[in-house]
Formats: structure tokens, sequence, C-alpha cells
């Protein structure tokens, strides 16, 4: 544990950062996975919707900078691939 004041600020502001980050991830896997469902399920208005909403999540998080701007560009190509092989 820190002894000196600001240590121990840095500490409990680290600890409620990093609980807004898994916030954040957790929100955002759980949006992809329901776009991978809508895929799988070949429900293309389903995952047009859902692909919009893990966009708009992929977005968020890298404004955060929770996600580096080229792996969400990746993950966005990824996406949009996938909603195109659909048909």
């Amino acid at each position: 544990m820190p002894n000196i004041k600001s240590a121990k600020k840095r500490v409990l502001v680290t600890r409620v950062k990093n609980m807004q980050n898994q916030v954040v991830k957790s929100a955002l896997k759980t949006v992809l996975k329901k776009f991978d469902a809508a895929v799988v399920s070949g429900d293309k208005p389903e995952a047009e919707v859902a692909y919009k909403a893990a966009v708009k999540a992929v977005d968020q998080a890298c404004a955060k900078h929770i996600m580096h701007k080229n792996n969400a560009a990746n993950k966005k190509s990824a996406l949009t691939l996938k909603l195109n092989a659909m048909g």
C-alpha cells in the first residue's frame, strides 16, 4: 500500500477507471456476440440492426481509448465482411 497521498489517490482512481473500462468491454463483447448470433441464424434484417449496434459500440470503445483505432477499424471491417457474406 502506498504511503504518499498522491500515490494513494492514484490507486483509488485507477481502481474506479478499471471498473468503468470493464463495463465498456463487457458491453462491447455482448453486442458483438449478438451480431454473431444474428449472422449464424441467417436473419438478414436482424443482422443489419445488430451490425449498426456493433459498429456503434466499437466506435465508442475506440473513443474511450479502450480499443486502439486500428483494432477498431479491423473489427468493423470484419463485421462488414460477415454481413456482406450473408448475401
